[in-house]
Order: C-alpha cells, then sequence, then structure tokens
C-alpha cells in the first residue's frame, strides 16, 4: 500500500492484516527523493520485504520525476543498501548518535 501524508510518501506492506514492513520518502528537490525509517518486523527479516519497499518507493519518486535516490544509512544498514544499487557518497558521520553514511543511487527516468 502507498499513501502520501503531508507531502511524504509512505510504503506499508501487510501480512494477515499485520503492517510487517514500511517506508518512507520526502521529495528533496525537483529531481531528487530521500527514502528513509525502512523498517521490517523481526519476524519477517529475510523475505526481502525491505527490499520491496525500497523498490516500490523509488518506482513512485520515478513517477515524480526523481532521477536520484540519497539514503542517510545507518552503517550497519550500507551492505543492504548496496544490494539495491545505492553506492557510498563521502566520509561516515555520526547522525543523532548513530554512525552514518550517504548513500546515492541513480533512477532511470520513467518514460512515457
Amino acid at each position: 500500500m502507498i499513501k502520501t501524508i503531508d507531502g511524504t510518501i509512505y510504503a506499508v506492506i501487510y501480512h494477515n492484516d499485520e503492517p510487517v514492513a514500511t517506508g518512507r520518502f520526502k521529495q528533496l528537490d525537483a529531481t531528487a527523493m530521500r527514502p528513509g525509517r525502512i523498517a521490517t518486523l523481526a519476524s519477517q527479516r529475510g523475505n526481502g520485504l525491505g527490499a520491496k519497499i525500497i523498490i516500490a518507493l523509488e518506482q513512485v519518486g520515478r513517477q515524480h520525476g526523481c532521477t536520484q535516490s540519497v539514503i542517510h544509512s545507518e552503517l550497519t544498514a550500507q551492505g543492504f543498501y548496496a544490494k539495491l544499487g545505492y553506492q557510498p557518497s563521502g566520509e561516515p558521520f555520526s547522525e543523532d548518535g548513530v554512525p552514518c553514511i550517504l548513500l546515492t543511487k541513480q533512477l532511470t527516468p520513467v518514460i512515457d
């Protein structure tokens, strides 16, 4: 399910009417999006749901004209995003006391 609330686009995957994975993105400017808050219930991890959330958010981003996706990734999640085509951009930094790194991915534009 994709839903927009106050300019933020949310994606949620349900299993037996229970939300099991979610994520969101905000559009930074005319061509860039920033996904965040990607989460999957511990009992559902390893089933590819986080990847499905990212792919769905990227698809909506493309529909909104985004050609770049930028993620502030926790260092522990960098490998997950790398499998989806995200590359590090810059040096690690601390965000809210958590070691993070900026990751970017070029998105193929939607062709009408």
